[in-house]
């Protein structure tokens, strides 16, 4: 029976590639299961196989646990009766005694095949993971076995499967059970079942994989990509930059009469690619992403992280592009928010800020029309600006003198001190208000989830007391406060704003 036990182990092994202890592990279950089965199902067992001789020993054992702790006299024994059999034992520890074992003959082959067949496919799922962790972020080949709901299930090759979601599969693109595919390989998940390795043909790597496969002179280092930005299976752009001037980077990721980049565009189902050279200055980049649109100006938020785009009036459609399909992927390469306009809608806007401007320069510092327009004029835009600019920037100006420019300033940091002192005040009054009735005070803030009276405080220090005054808020303008982090923020910020969503409708 020994000699029986040691031939499976062999068998198996040697039929299904899998470890041999893995194979002893199964028949240590089933033994186990069939021992358990034998006293009904009421004790903890555990079987042991000398891999050497065949030879096994069963126990029946027991955790050990707190002496108030034991719930199932079956399968747990308070510390202090074991310590009594076992001096050296702990809490969770298991105390164990031998028992007969059912025969290895007996354990019914049908339990011992399930048993076995089960931990032979978890080993196998294991070796995949193994495998193919190490090639997450690889363009992977396969035959496509089978379509269900739009997923896509590729066989690679050695019994290993791969699946393509819907959602990550190349719209109205058209494949058939047999037609070979590539994909990116995203993701790599360990799962009890179903498919673990899970590829993308939607996603902007898969195209930052093919010109590496490609474009020699990437793998050569040569050029550099920089980032991709796709609508899957209809157009994409990807920035390409070189630290050598001997090289046209766009030139030769195009190819030779456009082989190359004609091969991508044949795998992504005729996707149409702008090559974009990559700039470091963000304006510059911005430029050449929107191409084909020529932009004819150009005017940069820093505070917002937005671009006002002009271009001519017989350019704006295609500028925008179908679905706004041009702007929106010359916004994810760039990472900037764009809002595209014609030339006389940005001279529309211009106007309108600068009188908006000149407005606030002549109420808050108490100005002559003639002297706000002419710092609207040389790019003034702010009280802060007019307090703290250097005075050599200010006698740049033809218009002022020494005694205009002394006078502007005063007045602006006259101003900024006035807001300050208010601005306290209005904190001292929240202060004391709040030490009184703090939920009168804001009583709206109150009702945040995640919100609490040291944030309220926090909150309130920044001259913020009212939902609509945290809704006007930017991320960035408060992280870390209070320790939050940018996804506590943004929540925060978003159910402020949700009383104007309900007005609205």
């Amino acid at each position: 029976m020994n000699k029986k036990i040691l031939d499976v182990v062999e068998a198996v092994s040697n039929e299904k590639g899998v470890s041999k202890l893995i194979i002893f592990g199964a028949l240590e279950d089933a033994l186990a299961s069939a021992t358990k089965k034998r006293y009904g199902n009421e004790v903890e067992v555990r079987v042991s196989i000398n891999q050497r001789t065949g030879d096994y020993e069963a126990y029946r054992r027991w955790q050990v646990v707190e002496s108030n702790l034991v719930e199932y006299p079956q399968y747990q024994v308070n510390l202090a009766q074991a310590q009594q059999l076992k001096s050296d034992i702990q809490v969770n520890d298991y105390l164990e005694e031998p028992i007969e074992s059912e025969g290895f003959n007996r354990i019914g082959a049908q339990m011992a095949k399930q048993i076995i067949v089960q931990k032979i496919r978890e080993a196998e799922r294991a070796q995949i993971v193994e495998a193919f962790k190490p090639r997450q972020g690889e363009l992977i080949s396969g035959v496509i076995k089978r379509i269900e709901r739009g997923n896509v299930i590729l066989d690679l090759g050695g019994n290993v499967e791969a699946l393509i979601v819907k959602d990550d599969m190349i719209a109205r693109e058209l494949v058939r059970v047999g037609d070979r595919l590539r994909g990116y390989l995203k993701q790599v998940r360990s799962e009890s079942r179903g498919p673990q390795l899970f590829l993308s043909r939607a996603a902007p790597e898969l195209l930052i994989a093919l010109f590496k496969l490609e474009v020699p002179e990437i793998g050569e280092g040569l050029i550099e990509i920089m980032k991709a930005a796709r609508d899957p299976g209809l157009r994409a752009k990807i920035a390409v930059n070189t630290t050598d001037s001997r090289i046209d980077p766009v030139g030769a990721c195009v190819g030779m009469r456009g082989s190359r980049i004609l091969a991508i565009t044949n795998e992504l189902a005729g996707e149409k690619i702008d090559i974009i050279v990559w700039d470091e200055n963000p304006a510059q980049f911005v430029i050449n992403a929107m191409a084909p649109a020529e932009v004819v100006s150009i005017v940069v938020d820093e505070e917002d992280h937005s671009m006002d785009i002009a271009v001519r009036e017989d350019q704006l459609s295609q500028a925008i592009g179908r679905n706004g399909q041009n702007v929106r992927l010359a916004a994810q390469l760039t990472g900037w928010s764009l809002n595209v306009m014609s030339e006389s809608q940005a001279l529309r806007k211009t106007q309108a800020e600068s009188e908006a401007i000149k407005q606030v320069f002549i109420e808050t510092l108490q100005l002559e029309e003639q002297i706000a327009e002419i710092l609207v004029r040389e790019g003034f835009s702010s009280i802060e600006e007019v307090a703290y600019v250097p005075v050599n920037e200010l006698l740049e100006v033809a218009e002022f003198d020494e005694l205009t420019i002394k006078e502007l300033r005063q007045r602006a940091k006259d101003t900024l001190l006035n807001r300050a002192i208010a601005k306290e005040e209005k904190m001292d009054d929240y202060q004391d208000r709040y030490s009184a009735e703090p939920k009168s005070v804001v009583a709206d803030l109150h009702t945040l989830t995640g919100m609490n009276d040291q944030l309220l405080l926090v909150l309130a220090k920044r001259g913020i007391f009212s939902l609509d005054e945290l809704a006007e808020q930017a991320v960035d303008d408060l992280v870390g406060l209070g320790g939050l982090d940018e996804a506590m923020v943004a929540k925060l910020i978003m159910d402020a704003r949700e009383h104007w969503f309900a007005k609205s409708q």
